[in-house]
């Protein structure tokens, strides 16, 4: 039972770790009605930023954080009036592909500035695990402090993200603006405003996954290919759900963990490679709008 709980807790704190990503999905889905393909560019283009101002001007890891910030919510700006702007109300496919293009441009402008190796971000978080639960279990449950912080820091960032969609003015804006775009603007809510602050909320939560992933692997390319494990949380979650992109990755951060353990041990292992993409497409054929998504109904 202790390993079982010890295997259960990782494969929690991994798919808290998975959602991160996947939040700055829903975000700009939320907002915009388009999958953002640019979000794990984003994560890199973030991490690079701070782990760079701290090695190359010295700056504590705060400051090069708000600088770092700073530079996420200029990027929205500079997005905004040179890619979105000039499309707006056009097909939700001409915005995808322009987020592809935005993604491939951040890849290679981050590493031409920043350069392309690969950098060790220190938090200052203890590295050595925690024993938990020592005296009900032989041993005890061996739980890793940086995954146990960054769920902490994750649960408070989600908090006050359902804070400010439901109760702000800004919030319910951004909701209106995802319902339709043109109805939106009829009634005098700036879209373009809107989008600024949406990809800027998107370029911190960018910031905080480049953080914790950075400090776990190292901040270099490979940071942006964690997108492609956020996308089925999305598809599990629902692309329009704050607390679905939350469970979508508890639940596949779990069933990585058990099935790799529980089951990889008899059919050769290398499940937790393939498992969550599996998963997405089982709910693709039996719920495509996911466990907490709107199911869209088209009238003929």
């Amino acid at each position: 039972m202790g390993f079982f709980l010890e295997v259960l807790l990782g494969g929690l704190m991994a798919g808290v770790l998975y959602s991160l990503v996947a939040l700055g999905f829903v975000l700009i889905f939320k907002a915009s009605g388009v999958f953002n393909f640019a979000q794990g560019a984003m994560v890199l283009f973030a991490a690079l930023s701070l782990v760079r101002l701290m090695e190359l001007y010295h700056m504590p890891l705060a400051l090069a954080a708000l600088a770092a910030c700073a530079i996420m919510v200029a990027l929205a700006f500079v997005i905004e009036r040179l890619v979105l702007r000039p499309l707006v109300n056009q097909a939700g496919i001409i915005l995808f592909m322009a987020t592809l293009g935005v993604s491939y441009f951040l890849d290679g402008f981050g590493q031409w500035l920043w350069g392309s190796d690969i950098y060790q971000l220190d938090l200052g978080i203890p590295k050595q695990p925690l024993i938990l639960l020592d005296k009900a279990f032989d041993g005890g449950i061996l739980v890793n402090s940086e995954d146990l912080l960054a769920t902490a820091a994750v649960a408070l960032l989600v908090a006050g993200l359902a804070v400010f969609f439901q109760k702000t003015r800004v919030g319910r804006a951004l909701r209106a603006v995802a319902d339709d775009h043109q109805a939106a603007q009829s009634v005098g809510i700036p879209l373009n405003h809107i989008w600024v602050i949406v990809w800027s909320v998107s370029g911190v939560v960018a910031l905080v996954a480049g953080m914790v992933w950075g400090s776990k692997l190292g901040v270099q390319f490979s940071l942006a290919l964690i997108a492609l494990k956020a996308l089925p949380v999305v598809i599990l979650g629902g692309f329009t759900s704050i607390p679905g992109a939350i469970v979508g990755g508890l639940i596949i951060g779990v069933g990585e963990k058990l099935s790799e353990v529980y089951i990889g041990a008899h059919i050769g292992g290398g499940i937790e490679n393939w498992f969550a993409y599996a998963l997405a497409l089982v709910f693709l054929l039996i719920r495509p709008q996911g466990l907490f998504g709107e199911k869209i109904i088209d009238r003929v």
